[in-house]
C-alpha cells in the first residue's frame, strides 16, 4: 500500500513564501481600498513585505510542507 502524500494548504501557498534562508515572507493587508484616508506614511509603511515571528512560524510551516 503506498503512502498518501500531504497536500499543501492553496490559501497558504497563496499568500506566503518561503525565503532561501528558512524565513516566511507575506505581504501586508489594508491596501486594497480606502487609501486616501489613510496617512502616506501608512501607506508607504504598507507596501513593504513582512515576515512572521517564530511563533507563528511553525504554525505557518505545518500548513505548508502538509507535516
Amino acid at each position: 500500500m503506498k503512502h498518501k502524500k500531504g497536500k499543501t494548504h492553496k490559501g497558504f501557498r497563496k499568500r506566503f513564501t518561503i525565503t532561501k534562508s528558512g524565513e516566511i515572507k507575506f505581504s501586508s493587508s489594508k491596501r486594497r481600498h480606502g487609501l486616501s484616508n489613510k496617512n502616506r506614511k501608512h501607506n508607504r509603511l504598507l507596501k513593504n513585505s513582512k515576515y512572521l515571528t517564530k511563533s507563528s512560524k511553525k504554525i505557518i510551516k505545518q500548513q505548508i510542507y502538509c507535516l
